[in-house]
């Protein structure tokens, strides 16, 4: 393996150099989760966990680090590489332990290693200056939204009162939560296989599977994962099955269902007579059939469909269905900070459409009597309430069934998860019947 990518002069890169090379690919477009093994495969296994740190964090306070830089600039340095090399050196004084006079030098040799020598007095001196008025720089850091503008206002607009509390919590790192495949152990003998080898954990409080560990850890290592005894799955995703009728001898369609957490639940919970996982992504339905081996829950009764679930029809009506519809992903911004650079405010309206042809199109298979859970993972009332105001108006056969539930914001229709220190993210949930 190599250890450091070679420069087109022939030197290697160092890690902020390679930690740059990955931020700017998310600023032309891509996912984090498309260039990170890629760009990992690069640094040397010392370095890794900086590296993530880096990468991670700097998207995290993405727009918070622009807001501390820009009244340093006389003008706007229109240099994406120059702008990122500063992100990457701030966040490192402001955020991490790494020794002031070590993120200086490294993210200045790493501006002239990406062909910025001329610029690179630049951000020799903003670095410097910061080290002197640490405190009023991270003052700032701390009070900014973090949030592009576009965001901002449609969650101001969405959550007046709570937005100061949302966008905080937005910004913080959210906890590695599991859920116990209680088919084959109970939640508290696998708390307590934790305890004996040592690993910190707590029982979840909304979910009465779920368990959260209080500690970094590789999940593969955890006792059981080969043998299935947990998925990883946010706890307020793993809501999703106590919400659904007994599900029993029933025929169930998960729609959108990749990459499989939600489908594992229901088979976990319930015997169906039919279950039918659809998604158009086939390289993600692979993830669905990989954890229902692993799980030990694939059956000839399972079916897994590479399908577009706005056209895609069944050869019988449903007995439930449940939409985890495709959504801006808003509500875990913690656990994908990329998002904060990829999304833009035009493909909120896209969206909205996508989700109402394809509700439109599973309503259709579901027989009268039966139930469709619509969800996201977003925080925009758009794609939420709104989205189930209007599907209420166009359909005289579809009634709510409310969702009495100590948890989250009653809406208009459905309820409202947002995310939570040390808890799940943002989800929405709205629980529909079709009458005849």
């Amino acid at each position: 393996m190599r250890q450091s990518a070679p420069h087109a002069s022939g030197k290697t890169l160092n890690l902020r150099a390679q930690v740059v090379k990955t931020l700017l690919a998310v600023q032309n477009g891509q996912s984090l989760a498309s260039v990170l093994n890629q760009h990992i495969n690069i640094v040397s296994d010392k370095d890794r966990a900086l590296y993530h740190e880096l990468v991670l964090g700097c998207l995290r306070q993405w727009h918070a680090l622009k807001q501390v830089t820009l009244p340093l600039l006389a003008k706007p340095l229109d240099n994406a590489v120059v702008e990122t090399c500063l992100y990457v050196g701030l966040y490192q004084l402001l955020c991490t332990r790494v020794a002031a006079h070590a993120a200086i030098s490294e993210t200045v040799e790493a501006c002239k290693q990406l062909g910025m020598e001329s610029l690179s007095g630049v951000v020799n001196a903003i670095l410097r200056r910061a080290t002197r008025e640490t405190e009023q720089f991270y003052d700032v850091l701390e009070q900014a939204h973090g949030l592009p503008s576009w965001l901002f206002k449609r969650l101001k607009k969405d959550w007046g009162d709570d937005f100061e509390a949302l966008s905080y919590e937005l910004k913080q790192v959210a906890p590695l939560t599991l859920r116990v495949n209680t088919l084959q152990v109970s939640r508290d003998e696998y708390l307590e296989i934790l305890e004996d080898e040592g690993i910190e954990a707590h029982a979840c409080e909304l979910s009465n599977v779920g368990i959260t560990l209080d500690e970094s850890i590789h999940v593969p290592s955890l006792p059981g994962f080969e043998a299935g005894g947990f998925s990883v799955q946010d706890e307020h995703a793993q809501l999703c099955a106590g919400l659904l009728p007994n599900l029993d001898g029933k025929i169930v369609i998960d729609a959108c269902a990749a990459p499989g957490g939600k489908t594992a639940h229901i088979l976990e919970k319930y015997q169906p007579k039919k279950l039918i996982a659809i998604d158009q992504d086939e390289k993600r339905l692979k993830r669905v059939t990989e954890n229902l081996e692993r799980l030990a829950l694939s059956d000839s009764h399972v079916s897994i469909v590479t399908a577009d679930a706005a056209k895609w029809t069944a050869d019988e009506l449903a007995d439930c269905i449940v939409l985890d519809a495709p959504c801006s992903a808003i509500g875990v911004i913690r656990r994908h900070p990329d998002i904060r650079l990829l999304r833009q405010s035009g493909d909120i309206a896209k969206t909205v459409q996508l989700q109402q042809q394809i509700l439109e199109n599973m309503w259709s298979q579901l027989k009268v009597g039966g139930t469709l859970l619509y969800i996201t993972c977003s925080i925009l009332k758009v794609e939420n309430e709104q989205q189930m105001v209007n599907f209420f108006a166009n359909h005289a056969d579809a009634q709510e069934q409310k969702i009495e539930a100590e948890w989250g914001i009653e809406q208009i229709h459905g309820r409202q998860l947002l995310p939570q220190s040390g808890q799940g993210d943002g989800f929405y949930y709205c629980r529909i019947m079709k009458s005849a």
